[in-house]
């Protein structure tokens, strides 16, 4: 049994205790516990689609994490699931990492290259691998898609106890594929084939077994690492019934209304400041320019999605509630967080018909108004639908504006002074591995692991920002650079540049993301001095990493899909 060194988070706890000695024999006190952390991941989670950051879906459990903690409203991940997955795991940048875009998406001119693998590669130390070296039980429930040969799967990259999910996404009620690119859903339990149990949903499945491996070592004095990546609100979206039905009639004003809504709730909340402005995403359709049985199905579709949401955030609740009746409670770190922005795939037409729909008759899904959501239903929220979730940021996923990159982080626990707080400081999702690794007081593998050389970590540690005792995360002039799919982005200070080849657009734009959130005010004919700067910035850090450019004419969605579309 290796030895529990003191954590930050328990240095804290402790901090101003007396402690007294004597020559007389008296018991050894007991070395402080180190804390549990669970690491709670939505799946395509739009900016406000959570009650603590203005949206109108009920989310008492995540809201009472938010009460208890911090939440920073200028968290930035990336536009897409695997690359996310791997920098938030990892620490190091998707380019360093194998995993630049999901594999499903890579073209064939990028394949071949080592940074380019889709999967993570043996170069980078995951999380779960640092913590488990230093006493913790390490379980993962959920999506995977980091890789599914045995060498790539979670159980080999760290974690002890692991049910995963290894594709882009699957059905929530069964075991079956949600897109015709998978021949089956791929799931795995400790790295062997899966077999879903009868009454299975996933956030509740995820959760159960969760519980389960926390349960199996709960007598010893081990702290653990629970990594939950739910399927909630990836496509299919689906939810039972009794979530669902909760919002009747919630959206039946169509997402303009709902988007303004959105954004003056993110106001009162003061997660984005006064006055912010949301810009209509091009190629929104006016709602008053469809009929009123695409409008009630349009509507459905968001019902169906704030019940998914709700579901997810019930069965987090039982989650804390065991923690509670175990006692582990009080001394387990929670991080909720999402991978990426709202999902706005064009799956499902304007007359519920889909693109997928000679694959739907085939394996017999359906997008009918009466079941949407049920099991056998088809349900994608659009992206009309997406910018209500990502209001009042523009864009949704894949896209490198703020409505793909930018949402919601949560953290609370011990070691977590600042309570109740939000904070507009700027963090990136490569800051999460060292800040958990400080607050369950391991090390940093500093780029040597078990005598072999790994990429070295690029995040930064925020957990002295958590504590108060700093009042900065990076430093203003300091560059962060990001590119997916050809979509471009960095960071610096309050401002970021972004360019945007999924929109067709083939210019950079300039905007300070602290005061204009939801990019509409570009500063690039203003500010030219900052905009060459930052673009001189970007090309530094794409050549660092070798970021491969795009053949001509591709399209992230049309790859995922090539050879299968009606």
């Amino acid at each position: 049994m290796l030895p529990k060194p003191m954590s930050i988070a328990v240095a804290l706890l402790t901090a101003g205790l007396s402690v007294s000695f004597s020559t007389s024999a008296q018991p050894a006190e007991a070395e402080p516990t180190r804390p549990n952390i669970v690491l709670i991941l939505a799946d395509d989670l739009g900016f406000t689609d959570i009650s603590p950051f203005g949206g109108e879906i009920n989310t008492p459990n995540i809201a009472a994490l938010a009460e208890a903690g911090l939440s920073f409203t200028n968290y930035h991940t990336a536009g897409s699931c695997a690359p996310a997955r791997a920098m938030l795991l990892t620490g190091v940048d998707s380019h360093r990492n194998g995993v630049p875009n999901i594999p499903e998406a890579l073209p064939a001119e990028q394949q071949g290259h080592e940074n380019y693998l889709g999967v993570l590669n043996d170069k980078v130390v995951t999380l779960s691998t640092m913590l488990r070296e230093t006493g913790y039980h390490t379980y993962m429930t959920g999506k995977w898609h980091l890789g599914h040969t045995p060498e790539l799967l979670p159980s080999a990259r760290g974690f002890e106890r692991t049910i995963a999910m290894a594709d882009t996404g699957a059905d929530n009620w069964e075991q079956r594929p949600y897109l015709p690119i998978y021949d089956k859903a791929n799931w795995y339990a400790d790295g062997k084939e899966h077999t879903l149990p009868d009454d299975f949903y996933s956030s509740k499945y995820f959760i159960d077994k969760t519980i389960e491996f926390i349960a199996e070592n709960e007598a010893d004095e081990n702290p653990f690492f629970a990594y939950i990546p739910f399927q909630a609100v990836h496509m299919p979206v689906q939810a039972p019934r009794e979530f669902s039905d909760k919002y009747a009639g919630m959206y039946d004003e169509g997402w303009a209304v709902m988007r303004e809504k959105r954004r003056q709730g993110a106001v009162a909340a003061g997660v984005v400041p006064p006055g912010t402005e949301a810009i209509v995403t091009p190629g929104t359709l006016q709602w008053n320019s469809l009929s009123d049985e695409q409008k009630r199905h349009h509507a459905r579709r968001m019902e169906v999605y704030a019940g998914m949401v709700d579901a997810m955030d019930m069965h987090i609740g039982r989650l804390m509630d065991y923690l509670k009746t175990i006692g582990e409670f009080e001394n387990t770190i929670f991080i909720f967080t999402s991978d990426n922005g709202a999902e706005g795939s064009n799956l499902i037409n304007v007359d519920a018909t889909s693109m997928l729909s000679n694959w739907f008759d085939q394996v017999g899904y359906n997008a009918d108004y009466a079941t949407l959501g049920e099991k056998g239903s088809f349900n994608a929220i659009g992206p009309n639908n997406a910018t209500i979730a990502a209001s009042p940021l523009a864009y949704y996923k894949f896209y490198a504006s703020e409505g793909g990159l930018r949402v919601p982080l949560i953290i609370s626990g011990p070691g977590i002074n600042r309570r109740g707080e939000k904070t507009d400081e700027f963090v990136f999702v490569t800051d999460l591995t060292p800040t958990i690794l400080s607050l369950a007081g391991a090390e940093d593998h500093g780029g040597s692991f078990n005598g072999n050389t790994k990429e070295p970590i690029s995040g930064k540690d925020l957990s002295n920002f958590l504590t108060g005792s700093t009042q900065s995360v990076h430093q203003e002039t300091e560059s962060i650079g990001y590119e997916l799919g050809g979509n471009r982005a960095l960071f610096q200070g309050d401002y970021k540049i972004v360019f945007n080849r999924s929109a067709n657009d083939n210019a950079w734009h300039l905007f300070n993301i602290k005061t204009d959130p939801g990019e509409s005010k570009d500063l690039a004919e203003a500010e030219p001095a900052r905009l060459a700067q930052m673009t001189s910035d970007y090309e530094a850090y794409a050549e660092a990493n070798n970021v491969l450019p795009m053949p001509e004419g591709y399209d992230q969605r049309r790859e995922i899909f090539r050879g299968v579309l009606n």
